[in-house]
């Protein structure tokens, strides 16, 4: 509609402004020494939610770090939709691979560069811009309720303990999310599904203390050796993984799907240069799409032990560790993998050491319905502001909450993201196209008029 590009227009410096405000908030949530900034960006996303129309915004406490809560409801008999994002980001480190500050974010050739800026706050942001487009210019056809919280980082622990008991508070017809990525700009998708996660950290322990490995070098067990290789021994030559009972409950695509998936514009040499690798990697007998979207994987996050620190230190470690994740796909359970992996990694260690696991978090795998009139309504928005129809796509990331809402509050997701898989989420130099931002904030009024048209 004409009145809200005028809008954005308008408001387009303000809108950017305020967004390079909030990534200047460090709200680092699994990191302690943040909580007193993970809880000042809470009180910023409450005043943002209040600025742009909401007649109800609130922090809402946890037992860990607050969830901010926002409404405004136009007519009872009109359909809700239920906003998802979350305002904390991962740790910056390694901080000396930045070409500038975190947490100072900086625009070079369009992009804005800083933690967060695509994953969340970017994303999230462009919702908050949105609403206040609809309500300045009077033409919210929809009620609009907005969870945005503190812990995604670090697993929603306690969102799932606020869902459960706030049922009522976010009854809705359906839940949007961006915090996806597009193909690209020229090429606009909507990811389908998500694959789930289960995360593990392993301890292996030989000596009841660190040794000389001079003195006992190639008598004693050196944990961090054995580590390497059982983390080795969990893929096969095909780079299967090799647990007990991995695949047994995953649910292959049919030939045609698999056909459709493949329809996706990529470029293999492209993707390659971009990655700076010589060559891709991943189960045989699938293309990257498909190992990125359709197949579950199992990498080793962080790894270390021993001596670490600057010049030599000839030491048989005490401990070795490492933290592993699995990505899941349908009809794959994260505690069930997790405990399939607890007892295939400890059946493997070798005589001279010790295996601790501890599951971290973990969630479970989605796949939304295309035919649906929400998943119609996000494309025909895309179809609006980009003038050509969206993709269907798989991503290869998780978002535990996306089951949940779907277990305990029995809605559906519609994954409406606008990043771009080279935003070096969870990376240094994590960027966000200003574009990319705009786009967003045009494109989300469309998809609720859209769904607010198909429920009339």
């Amino acid at each position: 509609m004409e009145v809200w590009k005028e809008y954005l227009e308008t408001n387009k410096q303000r809108f950017l402004d305020e967004l390079l405000d909030l990534l200047r908030i460090p709200s680092v949530s699994a990191d302690s020494k943040y909580k007193g900034d993970v809880a000042r960006c809470a009180d910023a996303v409450q005043a943002a939610m209040l600025a742009a129309g909401c007649t109800k915004a609130e922090v809402c406490p946890t037992a860990g770090h607050p969830i901010v809560y926002g409404e405004i409801i136009v007519d009872e008999k009109l359909p809700t939709v239920l906003v998802y994002g979350h305002y904390d980001v991962q740790p910056a480190d390694p901080l000396d691979l930045w070409h500038s500050g975190p947490f100072d974010p900086v625009i070079k050739d369009g992009k804005i560069y800083a933690r967060g800026a695509c994953d969340d706050k970017g994303q999230m942001y462009m919702h908050i811009k949105a609403l206040e487009v609809m309500v300045k210019t009077n033409t919210l056809p929809c009620n609009v309720k907005l969870m945005i919280e503190g812990e995604e980082e670090v697993g929603s622990d306690n969102l799932g303990i606020f869902v459960e008991a706030n049922k009522e508070k976010l009854k809705a017809d359906i839940v949007l999310i961006s915090d996806t990525s597009m193909i690209s700009m020229e090429n606009p998708s909507i990811e389908s599904g998500l694959r789930g996660l289960a995360y593990m950290e392993v301890e292996v322990t030989g000596p009841d203390r660190d040794l000389h490995s001079g003195v006992y070098g190639g008598a004693v067990a050196n944990p961090i050796n054995q580590l390497c290789k059982m983390i080795a021994s969990l893929h096969d030559e095909n780079n299967h993984i090799t647990i007990p009972g991995f695949y047994d409950k995953v649910l292959d695509l049919k030939a045609e799907e698999r056909d459709e998936l493949n329809k996706a514009p990529f470029d293999l040499d492209e993707y390659k240069k971009d990655l700076k690798v010589d060559e891709v990697w991943g189960e045989k007998g699938y293309t990257v799409l498909e190992r990125t979207g359709t197949r579950p994987t199992l990498d080793v996050n962080g790894i270390w032990g021993g001596y670490t620190g600057e010049g030599a230190k000839t030491v048989l470690p005490s401990k070795a560790y490492a933290k592993i994740s699995m990505r899941l796909v349908p009809n794959q359970i994260s505690k069930e993998i997790s405990n399939l992996f607890a007892d295939h990694f400890k059946k493997i260690a070798p005589e001279g050491v010790t295996v601790k696991v501890t599951p971290h978090h973990g969630g479970e795998p989605v796949v939304t319905p295309t035919d649906s009139p929400a998943y119609q309504a996000a494309a025909r928005a895309i179809k609006a502001t980009f003038g050509k129809d969206p993709i269907p796509t798989r991503g290869g990331g998780s978002i535990p909450i996306v089951a949940l809402f779907e277990s305990v509050l029995g809605l559906k997701t519609v994954l409406l993201g606008f990043g771009l898989d080279n935003d070096n989420i969870h990376s240094p130099n994590e960027k966000y196209d200003v574009f990319n931002y705009y786009k967003g904030i045009e494109t989300i009024p469309y998809f609720h008029k859209f769904f607010a048209e198909s429920k009339a």
